[in-house]
């Protein structure tokens, strides 16, 4: 076993961060994978016809882990501003900290390189879909195990104009990404063994998902209606502080006053503090605010229910009748403690850190005409969780709060994930945040507006609602992940014959 493959492998996984948002060079993600294909290849000739499965799955790992942790400190290095900026953590434990997680991460990577490294047997086209098999697998494993993480799955990188975002409808995230590895293994064996079959092979995948972006799976319906997405701009070392918590109020009242529309939206937390610690009459005056004129205003707080157990929420207030939403997927170690770990929240200062999960399904809200199905900062990194409001949901709506992470990849990159729900979903794609990036994404994933991060301003924004269902609508991640494993299912049969 050779160092180089692994430093090589690193270097190839953090060089894919590259692909994502902002930077957006898509193509970087195809070759990323097609060098890690290569790499899991056998050392030798010799090793080929020797070696055995304990140590072909050995390397593999060795590759696919060193390649996953690339990617990873790459890409997620901002959870360090969160817990050594904003948490108080020491440096060194904050650094450790993320290294560790990653390192975890990587864990899926390294064992769909070690699947991959036991099953290939040289068959060049049955190798590419046991490849595309085996890491849409691990992808999709990552984003559920322990809660799940998906942030920068593969399929993320490939968002418009990319033509495998064409896929997305039908695969979801997880299927755009395997067939990406198709590609990339496809791509690396034209290259090194100069054959045209695979290139070409390639080309018809690409040309298939172009024409699928030609496809409207949702249609418009109803009257447009007019959304004021409002950014605050409140900077979190001072969010939670007592004696500017009036301050964050006043901001609140003035930027809905100042911004009417049929539908006014305030980010995650704007209250930062349980719904009964509000002054007296501050709600029935943003109630007031929002009716004078002339709709609604949406809005992230906290609540708490008779059994004592704390939500992170979203309030509707205004003309129409009062909704709410109780966010469903907690942040593990920022929302709530897994077990035995509450030793954790000793190390850091995370406010609200003791919270409720809501019900897995909770009725869109009725406002403006419209059923508008609210999703909270990371809940919408789960596209299969999502499709729970659809068909009855006409809009999709997020409400964050990523000041967490400073000035980082992670608003572009959350924003890039906002694009792929909304072609998952056939729906335009809402978000108001508090730092950034409030946006409008379109059902075929096109930004139509966003606001500069970091600027308190509201992005005005007309919009229609949209009905119908995608193909992932109706069957979530459960067509994709079959398809890899009736893919492994018949591959496996192939060698044993």
């Amino acid at each position: 076993m050779t160092f180089w493959r692994q430093g090589l492998a690193l270097l190839a996984g953090g060089t894919s961060v590259l692909a994502y948002a902002p930077f957006e060079l898509a193509p970087l993600a195809l070759v990323s994978l097609a060098v890690l294909f290569a790499l899991l290849g056998p050392c030798s000739p010799r090793q080929q016809a020797d070696e055995g499965r304990a140590r072909r799955a050995l390397h593999g790992f060795s590759i696919g882990f060193a390649w996953g942790l690339g990617a990873m400190l790459a890409g997620v290095s901002w959870l360090y501003i969160a817990l050594h900026r904003f948490g108080g953590m020491s440096m060194p434990l904050a650094a450790f900290a993320v290294l560790l997680f990653c390192a975890g991460m990587a864990l899926h990577a390294g064992m769909a390189g070690a699947l991959f490294a036991t099953l290939r047997r040289g068959a060049p086209w049955r190798d590419a879909a046991v490849f595309a098999a085996v890491w849409l697998l691990s992808e999709w494993l990552r984003g559920w195990l322990f809660t799940g993480f998906p942030w920068l799955a593969s399929g993320y990188s490939q968002s418009p104009p990319s033509p495998l975002a064409g896929f997305a409808p039908v695969l979801g995230v997880y299927g755009v990404g395997g067939l990406l590895a198709l590609a990339a293994a496809w791509t690396c064996q034209s290259v090194l063994g100069r054959r045209g079959g695979p290139l070409l092979a390639v080309l018809a995948l690409l040309v298939t998902g172009a024409a699928l972006r030609q496809v409207a799976w949702t249609e418009a319906v109803g009257a447009p209606v007019k959304l004021a997405l409002l950014q605050t701009n409140i900077e979190q070392g001072l969010k939670w502080r007592p004696e500017m918590l009036q301050r964050w109020l006043d901001v609140n009242v003035a930027m809905l006053r100042d911004n009417p529309a049929e539908i006014v939206v305030l980010p995650e937390t704007t209250l930062p503090l349980l719904v009964e610690y509000l002054p007296p009459g501050y709600l029935d005056e943003l109630r007031r605010v929002a009716a004078d004129n002339g709709g609604d205003v949406i809005l992230g707080t906290f609540v708490r229910n008779e059994a004592g157990h704390i939500f992170n929420a979203a309030i509707s207030l205004g003309r129409s009748a009062a909704g709410y939403y109780a966010k469903q997927h907690l942040v593990p170690f920022g929302e709530y403690s897994p077990p035995l770990f509450r030793w954790f929240y000793e190390l850091v200062n995370i406010p609200m850190a003791d919270q409720t999960r809501g019900p897995e399904r909770q009725p869109p809200m009725l406002l403006a005409g419209q059923k508008v199905a609210v999703n909270i900062c990371y809940e919408d990194a789960f596209g299969e969780e999502l499709i729970r409001s659809l068909p009855e949901a006409t809009l999709m709506l997020n409400i964050s709060n990523l000041a967490w992470y400073g000035d980082s990849l992670a608003q572009p990159q959350h924003l890039q994930i906002a694009r792929l729900r909304a072609l998952e979903t056939g729906r335009p794609m809402l978000r108001s945040t508090n730092t950034g990036m409030t946006a409008l994404v379109m059902p075929d994933g096109a930004v139509e507006a966003v606001l500069p991060a970091f600027q308190a301003a509201a992005l005005r924004v007309e919009v229609r609602g949209y009905q119908g269902l995608t193909p992932y609508a109706r069957w979530g991640n459960g067509l994709a992940v079959g398809l890899a494993g009736l893919s492994l299912l018949i591959c496996t049969r192939w060698r044993r014959r």
